[in-house]
């Protein structure tokens, strides 16, 4: 035993234990805070926590000494107000979650960090087989690739796909623009291929719409809405999805916001639902490619190709012609589901963010012209600004127990 005295005085060394005892349950709220980027320091996350800045300290601490987050060592002026404060960030060589992305033309796999960090991606795939578990058994297996190549720890594993994804069995209802047997079983599938991976943590699975849209409201355009709308066209399809007070509204088995079977021109397509007319078949980029008389190449994506279309060719009369006809469909789509949802902000992500770029104002007005509140004053239409948003969404599934409970998920993992 060291001869040295305790600098400490007398009780300190209970008095911290016991503010950190209280702050336990504010380890998770605290690392959302980081983890979202609205805590950048540890003067914000004092007063975001409503807590002691004693206490404050101690948590901050904690999730440092969990590896989750980065406590400056030397507080930093907050400007010509305020005393300087320690700043907050996700640890870089933090823990990570394996995220999975299935679509039309292919599949991808990535590491993803706190923060909505892309940590690592692994060469995407072209070709989707029409067995389920082969796929996911792919993408799994690129995923664990880049976990061994990395080294890093792995806390859960989180999958998109193009499909509504129903409740509490995780079965890919509607893989329309998939190969796949409807009703197929992919969270099941994906965890099985995540354990015989030899990876640790849960694995989840989501329709990959709703999950750009909550990755939008973490790290992108959608941050500070509380009634966040965000429709987007994936390879193929419309999708839609709703984030009330940070949480995606999934519905009662969740399989709200399907969107893409809204009928915006009773006369137009048939669509694989059965109805004729819906954004479905009259808004994605099949749909663009069509009007405007370009017959698709095996060489690109059809998301790609609609994209360069617009982009490259918008001055084009024909090109012109089918993408106004297609804002005017979404925009009426869109007029409608303001009307009954009254959100505070919409996102319009893949092919839908190239035509907002390329006319903002004939969809805008549109919406304004069509809607009720939006006659009253209007709803904020911004594009997505997150690259591979739906697997940055894959991840938040995975980070979210992670963000409920850290300490004990760290210590289950």
């Amino acid at each position: 035993m060291s001869g040295k005295a305790d600098p400490r005085p007398a009780g300190e060394g209970t008095t911290s234990r016991a503010r950190l005892d209280r702050g336990r349950g504010a380890l998770g709220p605290a690392l959302e805070l980081v983890h979202t980027g609205r805590a950048p320091t540890r003067a914000v996350l004092t007063a975001e926590l409503g807590v002691t800045r004693a206490t404050a300290g101690a948590v901050a601490a904690e999730l440092e000494a969990l590896g989750l987050i980065r406590v400056d060592a030397r507080p930093t002026a907050a400007g010509s107000q305020g005393r300087p404060s320690h700043r907050l960030a996700v640890a870089e060589d933090g823990p990570v979650v394996l995220a999975a992305q299935v679509h039309a033309d292919g599949f991808r796999a990535a590491l993803v960090g706190l923060g909505g960090r892309i940590v690592a991606t692994a060469p995407g795939s072209e070709t989707v087989d029409a067995d389920p578990a082969k796929v996911l058994g792919s993408v799994v297996e690129a995923g664990a690739d880049l976990l061994r190549t990395t080294g890093r720890r792995c806390v859960g594993a989180g999958l998109a796909v193009p499909s509504a994804v129903a409740e509490p069995d995780g079965l890919a209802l509607n893989p329309l623009h998939l190969a796949w047997p409807a009703g197929a079983p992919v969270r099941r599938i994906f965890d099985e291929c995540v354990r015989a991976a030899g990876i640790t943590g849960p694995a989840f699975a989501g329709n990959d719409v709703n999950l750009a849209a909550l990755a939008e409201h973490r790290h992108g355009a959608g941050r500070g809405a509380r009634d966040l709308l965000c429709v987007a066209t994936g390879h193929r399809g419309v999708g839609g999805a709703l984030v009330l007070d940070g949480r995606l509204h999934t519905g009662s088995s969740g399989l709200a916001l399907e969107v893409g079977h809204l009928t915006v021109n009773p006369e137009g397509r048939p669509c694989y639902c059965g109805s004729r007319g819906c954004l479905d078949v009259e808004a994605d980029p099949l749909a663009l490619l069509t009007a405007a008389g370009r017959d698709p190449g095996p060489e690109q994506s059809l998301l790609r190709q609609a994209d360069d279309l617009v982009r490259d060719h918008y001055d084009d009369p024909a090109v012109r012609t089918a993408a106004e006809s297609l804002i005017d469909r979404l925009g009426l789509g869109l007029a409608g589901l303001v009307n009954i949802l009254n959100p505070d902000r919409i996102i319009l992500g893949g092919l839908h963010r190239t035509l907002l770029d390329a006319d903002p104002g004939r969809l805008r007005a549109v919406v304004a012209d069509r809607s009720l509140w939006g006659q009253s004053g209007g709803v904020p239409i911004l594009p997505c600004t997150l690259d591979h948003n739906s697997l940055v969404g894959a991840a938040e599934l995975a980070w979210q127990p992670v963000l409920d409970d850290p300490l004990g998920a760290l210590t289950r993992g």
